[in-house]
C-alpha cells in the first residue's frame, strides 16, 4: 500500500458567486471525510478546498491507492439453533454461511472455525472474516458521488448530455452549472472516476481570456495551483485570490493619497473574489457634481449593482474615486477604466434624480399616502400602523420625560415611515430611515428628530449601535413593541427557522435598549402600554411575549460568559427591571463562591418544595407570631430574620445585591439547625402555620435578588 496526494477537481460554468465560498468548502469536507472513513485517508491528512468561478477543486494528502484489510467478527445465530443435539451444523447454519462466501464443502471444518462465546444469557456462534479495503478507484468514486450529491446548491439546474453508446440519445443531469470537465490525480496517476457524465483526465481549462495554453495539463496533484497559476492565469484558491484583492485594493487606495481607503465590506469582498479568477484592480471616477447626493445613495449603488469598492477620505467622507476588481489585465488599461465609469454613471444619475425629486415634497405630506401601503391583512396599513408606533411611543415617552420629549417622539414617530412612498427608497429599500433623516433636515425639522428618524430602525443588526438620542430610543422602542405585540396579539409567532418579521431580532433590540441605555422601565408595563394601540385587531398576548423576551434575553446572556444555572435562577424571578439583571447576575456568581452557598441553596430548594405543598391547601402568610415560637432553632432563626433581614433588605433597596445576599450568608447555621431540630409539619395547626410563615418569611427574604434554590446541585 503507497500513499500519494490526490488532487480533484470539477471544471464547471460560473458558479453562483454568493455561495461559491461555501459550495468549495463543502466539496472539499465531504470528499475528504468519505475518503477517511473509507480507510483511504487518515486523521492527519489535509483537505484544501479550491474554488474559483468555474471551478470546485480538494486536495488531499496521504492518500493510499488501497485501502487496509479489516478483520470483521460477525456474530450468527445461537448454538441452540446452529448445532444440532450431535453439534453437527444445521442447515440454517450452513446456509447462513454460505450466503457470507464461506467455504461449507465440509461442514466439520466450518464448524469448527467458528468462535463460540457468551452473548447475553445464551451461547452464541460467531464468524470471522477479513474484508478487502476499498481500491482507490472505488472508494474514491463513492466519495465524489457523495460530495456531489451533498453540496449545498442553492438551485439545482438541470441540462442535458448526449449519451455514450450505439444508438443516438440524451440523458438529463442535475447540478448548480452544466459541468464540462473532471481532474483526479493520485501523485500523476489519473483515476478512472466518472461524474456527471464526464470521465477523469489531467487536463483542465484555464482562464477564459488569459490562458497562456489550452487546455491546461497538470503532471501531477500536487502542481495544481502552481500550474493554473502559470499556464492558466487562474488563483484557484479562494482564500489566496481574496487577500490578493484585498491587498490590491489597499496598494490601489495608498495611490490615490490623502488617506483614502476603500470601504470596509466583507460580504462584498467574497462576492467579488468569487466573480473573477485572476483579479486586477483599476482606479476609477465620477463626476464631483454627484457628491452633492446623500453618500449612503452613492455607496450603495455602486456596491449592489455594480460590485465597485467606493473610496473615502481620512474623515470617512465618500470620494468621487472608486475601485473596480476586473477579470482581465490587459497593458492599456484605458478601456476597462473607461467602460466601468461610463456604466455607472447612469446609476449615479438615477441616485440624483430620485434624490432631487424627493425633496420638492416634504415629510408631512407624505403621511397620508401611507394609507394607502398595506402593512399586514390583519393588522391594516402603514398609515395605521403610524397610529399605534405614535400611541405606544406617547405612552413611553410620558414615562421617560417631559413634554418636549414627548412632542419631539410624536413627531418623529408621524413622520418617520414617511420616506417609504419616496423614489428613493422605493428604488433602494436598504435606506429606508437613512432617507427620512436627510429629507427632514431637508425640511428643516432639526436634527433631534431627523436623527430619530433615521435611528428608529436601529439596533438593525447584533452589534450595530443604539439611536443617538432619546426621541429615536423612544420612537425605536416603540416600533419594535408595535411589531411584537401586533404579531403575537394575531398568532403570527416565528416557528423553526422561519421569522419573516424579524420577531428575534425586535425582541433582542428592546432588551438592549433597555439595558444599554438602562432605561427606568419595567417589562410587564412596557407590554401592556403598547396593547391598547391596536383596539380590537388583536388579543392581548402579553404574557407569552413576555416569555419570548426573557427567552432571547436568556439567550444572549449565556452567550456573554454567563452559566445556564446563574441565568435561570436570576430570570426564573422574572425581573421587571432588565437594566439590573446583569447586577443581579453578578451578585448571584458572589454568592455562589461563598462556602455557605451549597447548603442555602439546597435548603432554600427545600423550603420551597415545602411551601408548595403547603399552599395546596391555602395561601401561607409570611407572619410569625413569637410567643408560638417553642423549639430553640426556631426562636434562633426567627431572630437572626429580624436581625438580619432589614439589612439585606436595605442593601437590595440601594441596588448593592452583592452586598444583600453576603448578608443572607449569615443564615446558614440557624437555617441548618432549623431543619436538624424542628418539625415543620407540627401536629397543632397554629403552630404549624406558625413554622410555615417563619419558612415563608425566610423564602421572601432569600429570593429577592434570584431564586437560589436554582444553584442547588
Amino acid at each position: 500500500m503507497t500513499t500519494q496526494n490526490l488532487l480533484v477537481e470539477l471544471f464547471v460554468e460560473e458558479l453562483p458567486p454568493k455561495a461559491l465560498q461555501k459550495l468549495g468548502d463543502a466539496f472539499a469536507t465531504v470528499l475528504g471525510d468519505q475518503l477517511k472513513a473509507l480507510g483511504l485517508a487518515t486523521a492527519a491528512s489535509v483537505v484544501t478546498p479550491f474554488a474559483s468561478p468555474r471551478r470546485l477543486a480538494a486536495h488531499v494528502t496521504a492518500v493510499a491507492d488501497k485501502a487496509a484489510d479489516k478483520a470483521v467478527q460477525q456474530k450468527l445465530m445461537p448454538v441452540t439453533v446452529g448445532l444440532d443435539a450431535s453439534g453437527n451444523a444445521t442447515p440454517a447454519l450452513l446456509k447462513k454461511l454460505q450466503a457470507l462466501g464461506a467455504d461449507v464443502s465440509n461442514p466439520v471444518a466450518a464448524v469448527a472455525a467458528l468462535k463460540r462465546a457468551q452473548d447475553g444469557k445464551a451461547e452464541a456462534l460467531f464468524y470471522d472474516s477479513v474484508v478487502a479495503g476499498a481500491t482507490l478507484a472505488a472508494g474514491l468514486q463513492k466519495a465524489l458521488d457523495e460530495a456531489i450529491a451533498k453540496l449545498p446548491i442553492p438551485k439545482v439546474m438541470s441540462y442535458q448530455l448526449e449519451t455514450d453508446c450505439e444508438l443516438p440519445g440524451w440523458t438529463s443531469v442535475n447540478f448548480v452549472r452544466p459541468a464540462h470537465g473532471l481532474v483526479a490525480l493520485h501523485g500523476s496517476t489519473v483515476v478512472p472516476v466518472k461524474a456527471l457524465g464526464l470521465t477523469a483526465g489531467n487536463s483542465t481549462t484555464g482562464h477564459r481570456f488569459e490562458a497562456a495554453v489550452s487546455p491546461v495539463v497538470l503532471a501531477d496533484a500536487d502542481s495544481y495551483a502552481a500550474t493554473l497559476k502559470k499556464d492558466g492565469a487562474v488563483i484557484a484558491s479562494f482564500a489566496e485570490r481574496k487577500a490578493e484583492i484585498a491587498r490590491q485594493l489597499a496598494a490601489a487606495a495608498a495611490k490615490v493619497g490623502n488617506g483614502a481607503r476603500p470601504i470596509e465590506d466583507e460580504a462584498l469582498l467574497d462576492e467579488v473574489t468569487a466573480l473573477v479568477e485572476r483579479p486586477n484592480v483599476v482606479i476609477c471616477q465620477f463626476e464631483e457634481q454627484f457628491l452633492g447626493v446623500p453618500q449612503e445613495c452613492l455607496i450603495l449603488t455602486m456596491k449592489a449593482n455594480q460590485k465597485y469598492f467606493p473610496l473615502l477620505d481620512a474623515a470617512g467622507k465618500l470620494t468621487n474615486k472608486f475601485l473596480v476588481v476586473s477579470n482581465i489585465s490587459p497593458e492599456d488599461t484605458s478601456f476597462v477604466t473607461g467602460g466601468n465609469e461610463r456604466v455607472v454613471r447612469p446609476r449615479l444619475a438615477d441616485a440624483k434624480f430620485f434624490f432631487d425629486q424627493d425633496r420638492k415634497k416634504t415629510l408631512a405630506s407624505r403621511v397620508e399616502g401611507l394609507g394607502k401601503v398595506v402593512y399586514h391583512n390583519k393588522l391594516g396599513t402603514q398609515g395605521e400602523r403610524v397610529e399605534r408606533v405614535r400611541a405606544i411611543a406617547k405612552v413611553i415617552a410620558t414615562r421617560l420625560g417631559d413634554a418636549a420629549l414627548v412632542a419631539d417622539a410624536d413627531l418623529s414617530a408621524q413622520l418617520a415611515k414617511t420616506d417609504l412612498v419616496t423614489d428613493m427608497v422605493g428604488e433602494f429599500p436598504e435606506l429606508q430611515g437613512i432617507m427620512g433623516g436627510y429629507y427632514a433636515l431637508n425640511d428643516g425639522l432639526g436634527e433631534t428628530v431627523a436623527h430619530a428618524i433615521e435611528d428608529h430602525y436601529k439596533p438593525r443588526f447584533a452589534g450595530d449601535a443604539l439611536p443617538r438620542n432619546m426621541a429615536g430610543v423612544v420612537v425605536a422602542l416603540a416600533d419594535k413593541l408595535e411589531t411584537l405585540v401586533g404579531m403575537f396579539g394575531i398568532g403570527n409567532l416565528p416557528t423553526g427557522d422561519r421569522d419573516p418579521f424579524a420577531l428575534r431580532r425586535h425582541a433582542l433590540g428592546v432588551i438592549r435598549m433597555l439595558v444599554e441605555k438602562d432605561l427606568p422601565l419595567d417589562l410587564t408595563a412596557l407590554l401592556a402600554g403598547a396593547v391598547p394601540a391596536f383596539g380590537d385587531k388583536i388579543t392581548d398576548a402579553s404574557a407569552q411575549l413576555a416569555d419570548f423576551i426573557y427567552d432571547r434575553l436568556a439567550g444572549s446572556l449565556r452567550e456573554q460568559g454567563y452559566s445556564a444555572q446563574e441565568v435561570d435562577a436570576v430570570l426564573a424571578l422574572r425581573p421587571q427591571r432588565l437594566a439590573l439583571v446583569e447586577k443581579q447576575l453578578a451578585a448571584v456568581r458572589a454568592f455562589a463562591a461563598l462556602p455557605e452557598s451549597p447548603a442555602l441553596a439546597a435548603a432554600n430548594k427545600r423550603v420551597g418544595n415545602i411551601l408548595k405543598k403547603a399552599e395546596v391547601e391555602g395561601p401561607v402568610d409570611a407572619h410569625v407570631n413569637p410567643e408560638l415560637l417553642q423549639e430553640k432553632a426556631e426562636q434562633d432563626l426567627y431572630a437572626a430574620l429580624q436581625r438580619f433581614v432589614p439589612e439585606a433588605n436595605a442593601q437590595f433597596d440601594a441596588g448593592d445585591y452583592t452586598a444583600s445576599l453576603q448578608t443572607l450568608a449569615v443564615l446558614r447555621a440557624p437555617v441548618d439547625a432549623f431543619f436538624d431540630d424542628v418539625m415543620v409539619n407540627a401536629e397543632q395547626l397554629d403552630v404549624r402555620m406558625n413554622r410555615l410563615g417563619l419558612l415563608k418569611m425566610l423564602h421572601n427574604a432569600m429570593n429577592r435578588v434570584a431564586d437560589l434554590s436554582r444553584l442547588a446541585v
